[in-house]
């Protein structure tokens, strides 16, 4: 049980804080308003940590890679199935969020939301979305794309400088465990953050704000279980026939538990590589493939990306449906993923990256924590439990006439 809580406790805390803070909203009324500068507090912090924090992240991943790193064929079919199973995920949730419409519980929050919000994208405004005019710029999280766009060319041009790039890829890994602790820090004022926010967003809009979260967690837990039982037995049944399906699931508990247990894809790893082994993966491919899934696949984290745009949308009265949009979903939800594995609170700096890219004001955030922390538990499920479904479909494409073998 203690271990249990120690797991939780960062989510508990922050689901205490919202509570009371919506308790407050609903006893005191408007005069809960007072409390708004809290919030704006809070979300200033992050939103100008998560800059520095996201450039040091991605550049200095790319600077630590070595020669023996370098794709081969194990990395290629790797990136493509991570690839495709994070899409699907994503495809089935924003299928899910249009058969079951949330602008039909949606508040819409009038008058916040930047109107240029959904619009169809011009050619000037897809340029400035993926570079800027000036070096500053990159310093704003209105140009957050264009920012991660150069920290990977500065982490490629760190990796060709070879010895005489050493040094500056040392500052850049200084670089991101200074900024993950100031974020691990800012994150610790959480509770306080958005307890005072909900406070505020109560008061003003009214208990009708718990229909929407109700709405979008139905569909969050609905598609994930559904997801987590069909697809992952399809792409088992892809791997290795009806045998693979029984392989996988009869050595999908343990990980399983352990994932909804620790709430953590990186501690299922042990549990992972242990039930990859019995599925009858080779040793190379899982030691290559479940330690990179524990922080570069995420198909529960997909899932929750989706359903927190599609709720923020709904909730600022937008439409998300049209390609545009769509389209940007899937490249964010993919980014996302890849991200949130070396960051501690990763799942925050994701809702930042896609406010920041639809243009949506800070209002837009707490609603996407709320969603983002709720569905934590089952996204964390999908998270652990995809690594080795995945790892199946790599052996079965790398090492097909062994497999094949195998599994007859």
């Amino acid at each position: 049980m203690d271990h249990w809580i120690k797991n939780y406790k960062g989510i508990i805390w922050l689901l205490t804080g919202i509570i009371i803070g919506s308790i407050a909203g609903i006893l005191f009324g408007k005069q809960a308003e007072i409390l708004k500068p809290i919030g704006d507090i809070f979300l200033n912090l992050l939103f100008v940590a998560v800059i520095p924090l996201v450039f040091f992240a991605i550049s200095s991943a790319i600077a630590n890679l070595h020669g023996e790193q370098k794709l081969s064929r194990i990395m290629t079919i790797m990136t493509g199935v991570f690839l495709f199973t994070v899409i699907i995920a994503a495809l089935v949730t924003i299928a899910a969020v249009w058969l079951f419409p949330l602008h039909q519980q949606s508040v819409v929050l009038a008058g916040a939301a930047n109107q240029q919000t959904g619009k169809n994208l011009s050619g000037d405004e897809i340029t400035q979305l993926f570079t800027t005019s000036e070096f500053y710029k990159l310093l704003s999280r209105q140009n957050m794309l264009a920012m991660i766009i150069f920290a990977l060319l500065t982490g490629f041009g760190t990796l060709r400088a070879g010895e005489k790039g050493m040094a500056f890829s040392h500052f850049l890994n200084a670089g991101n465990e200074v900024f993950k602790n100031v974020f691990v820090i800012i994150m610790k004022l959480g509770p306080v953050g958005l307890g005072a926010y909900f406070a505020y967003q109560v008061s003003v809009f009214g208990p009708s704000l718990f229909g929407t979260y109700a709405h979008t967690l139905g569909i969050g837990y609905g598609v994930s279980i559904f997801y987590y039982a069909v697809f992952y037995s399809i792409y088992a049944f892809i791997a290795g026939g009806v045998r693979g399906v029984k392989k996988y699931w009869k050595n999908n508990i343990i990980p399983s538990v352990t994932a909804v247990g620790t709430c953590s894809s990186i501690a299922t790893i042990p549990a992972n590589l242990e039930a990859a082994k019995k599925m009858g993966v080779s040793a190379t491919i899982a030691g290559i493939t479940i330690p990179l899934g524990g922080t570069l696949h995420k198909d529960g984290s997909s899932v929750s990306s989706i359903l927190k745009m599609a709720v923020v949308f709904a909730m600022f009265g937008k439409s998300f449906n049209s390609p545009e949009v769509i389209l940007l979903a899937l490249g964010m939800t993919v980014l996302v993923s890849i991200v949130e594995g070396g960051i501690p609170n990763g799942g925050y700096v994701g809702e930042l990256l896609f406010i920041s890219a639809y243009g949506f004001p800070p209002e837009a955030l707490p609603p996407a924590i709320i969603i983002g922390t709720l569905i934590d538990p089952v996204a964390t499920l999908l998270n652990a439990t995809g690594d080795t479904v995945a790892a199946m479909l790599i052996n079965r494409f790398v090492d097909k006439e062994q497999w094949a073998i195998q599994n007859n």
